[in-house]
């Protein structure tokens, strides 16, 4: 941290609060803000404005800007910067905010308020959004008079960088315009490091456990970050299978020998199978929520988290390691005896090669009746992206097929809606990614129900001149909705989506726009969009009735798909029974 005089010879002159608040987040390192103006924003974007340097990117919506922000934060790592106007334009901030907040990426929220003076009268748009914002952030604060800008905002962004999660300022629309607090300074404020890592005597008793067990299974999360090469020496020394959650798959699949895939409901059958006969499991910077995917009750869990609150809060932990990935394995090692036994190890990568070549084989299916293979698009997507893309991914179906084909190398980064699973977040996050990073390719992969709930945001990308591509997985319908649904023995109902020609739209709004129907129109419509000069967009059509199978299938799952052929039937709906099976049936004899 530093400072910044006021008035010192050729330092900014701070003369309102708005002001101040520009000069200390440019002093912090912001370089953007996301939002749409308002009147009691004005006084601030007026100061954006005038200062000329942090630029203001305009949405279509503010949801958008606070998953832009969010998306910003989740590439760079720096903090991001999003606001809103008083009342409707701060609410339309929170699906946005939740995200970035349970995410864990460092996001700054300046939302608008009333007038002072009418607080509490039920005044024209009246809301408390520093009631309403509490339980999603880190930190949440009203300022109400002047003299608090300095100190809020200080305490604000440090919360947000430290704890990487949402701060939010709240500020009536007048202290904007009133005038700065005299003699302040403005304060930097940026990320440090600290060495983060358990007691001896606690890794020692970690240690104890994992040098007695025979089969180590490793399930390591986005928390391992940075940690790559202590990951990779950890299972060396153990002889361990590692198994990665979602958001961990960036940071751990690339140059890993001892790599068995992902678990839980969209992940392979190697992962489910690696934990599942593990002996010991060593959970590494992973709050991975499903506990049917956990090892059976009673195996020993050594979990390591620099969050320790969150530690055993899925499954009991036999030694809790309080620390850093990095730190702790670093001082974990020396401690951990050199296994030899490998059975364990042949026996999971085996697996995990037999079902990666299962996989791989689904993706050269290239009929098309009734829809392209959406596995031939998501690795057809793969394969002509650059080396150092970042995919922002829609949830549902679009996320499992780039939780399955996108292959991560190091360079390359992988951002979605992993833990509050909310539609229509790809393509905001693009924006995000492509305005912090412009010279990088960003592609966003698309659901059409989630393109379509944040359509106007294709007008951003022209508006912005960000030359983020984005491919519609174009099914027509809620498909992962409609899987669930089927599990459950329900018949699909209120899934139906009747979409129009998003490559027209595109095309009306000033994109590249190119529509797929065929298989062997796929890899030329998607390198002409992926060379275009500029925002471009591929509509897709994919086949509805895919199946995306978990790694387990209970009991219940089966029963539940019966029922739901049956009540199909029964309603009428034979022909989708027929192609279900016409999709799928290619798909289940390669397995």
């Amino acid at each position: 941290m530093g400072t910044v005089s006021l008035s010192g010879k050729g330092s900014p002159v701070a003369t309102t609060c708005a002001d101040y608040i520009v000069a200390a987040l440019k002093a912090s390192g912001v370089r953007r803000v996301y939002g749409i103006p308002g009147d009691s924003l004005n006084g601030f974007t007026d100061a954006l404005r005038r200062d000329g340097q942090v630029t203001w990117q305009h949405v279509r919506h503010e949801e958008a800007a606070a998953f832009a922000a969010a998306g910003e934060a989740a590439v760079t790592g720096e903090m991001a910067v999003t606001a809103a106007s008083c009342g409707p334009g701060s609410l339309h901030l929170v699906n946005g905010l939740w995200d970035a907040g349970r995410s864990r990426v460092p996001v700054l929220a300046i939302a608008a308020h009333i007038p002072r003076g009418e607080i509490g009268s039920g005044y024209f748009q009246e809301t408390h959004p520093q009631d309403f914002y509490r339980e999603l952030s880190v930190y949440s604060e009203l300022i109400s008079v002047p003299e608090q800008v300095p100190r809020v905002l200080e305490v604000a962004m440090r919360t947000a960088i430290t704890e990487r999660g949402v701060a939010v300022v709240v500020i009536p629309g007048e202290v904007f315009l009133s005038e700065a607090p005299a003699n302040i300074e403005i304060r930097r404020v940026r990320a440090t490091t600290s060495v983060v890592r358990p007691r001896d005597d606690t890794l020692a008793a970690a240690a104890e456990v994992l040098n007695s067990a025979r089969a180590v299974t490793v399930l390591a999360g986005a928390g391992v970050a940075g940690s790559h090469c202590e990951l990779i020496a950890l299972a060396a020394t153990l002889k361990s299978p590692i198994v990665h959650a979602l958001r961990g798959k960036e940071f751990v699949e690339f140059d890993n020998p001892y790599d068995v895939g992902m678990t839980g409901l969209i992940g392979y059958s190697s992962g489910y199978r690696a934990m599942e006969h593990c002996d010991t499991l060593l959970m590494l910077g992973t709050d991975f929520p499903y506990r049917p995917f956990y090892p059976p009750v009673g195996t020993p869990i050594i979990q390591v988290d620099v969050r320790g609150e969150i530690i055993g809060r899925r499954a009991p932990v036999t030694v809790s390691l309080v620390g850093t990935v990095t730190d702790t394995v670093r001082a974990l090692l020396p401690l951990l005896e050199q296994k030899s036994d490998s059975r364990h190890l042949d026996t999971m990568v085996a697996h995990y090669q037999r079902a990666r070549r299962r996989l791989d084989a689904l993706a050269m299916n290239s009929s098309d009746r009734g829809g392209l293979h959406p596995q031939l698009v998501a690795a057809t997507i793969d394969r002509l992206a650059t080396d150092d893309a970042v995919f922002a991914v829609d949830v549902g179906t679009p996320t499992i097929w780039a939780a399955r084909y996108l292959h991560m190398n190091g360079e390359r980064r992988l951002v979605g809606s992993f833990t509050h699973a909310s539609m229509a977040n790809a393509l905001p996050q693009a924006i995000g990614a492509q305005a912090s990073a412009p010279d990088r390719q960003v592609i966003a992969m698309a659901g059409d129900g989630g393109l379509a709930m944040m359509l106007g945001e294709l007008l951003t990308l022209r508006q912005q001149r960000l030359p983020v591509k984005v491919v519609v997985f174009n099914n027509g319908a809620l498909a992962f909705v409609e899987m669930e649904m089927k599990a459950a023995g329900i018949v699909n109902f209120g899934t139906d989506l009747e979409n129009p020609d998003f490559a027209g739209i595109a095309t009306a709004a000033g994109l590249f726009g190119v529509r797929v129907d065929r298989a062997a129109d796929l890899e030329g419509a998607l390198s002409a969009a992926f060379a275009y000069d500029g925002p471009a967009l591929v509509d897709v059509r994919v086949a509805r009735q895919e199946l995306a199978l978990p790694p387990k299938i209970t009991l219940e799952q089966l029963k539940g798909f019966a029922l739901y052929t049956t009540r199909t039937i029964l309603s009428g709906g034979g022909d989708e029974i027929i192609e279900l099976a016409r999709t799928n049936l290619s798909d289940l004899r390669s397995e």
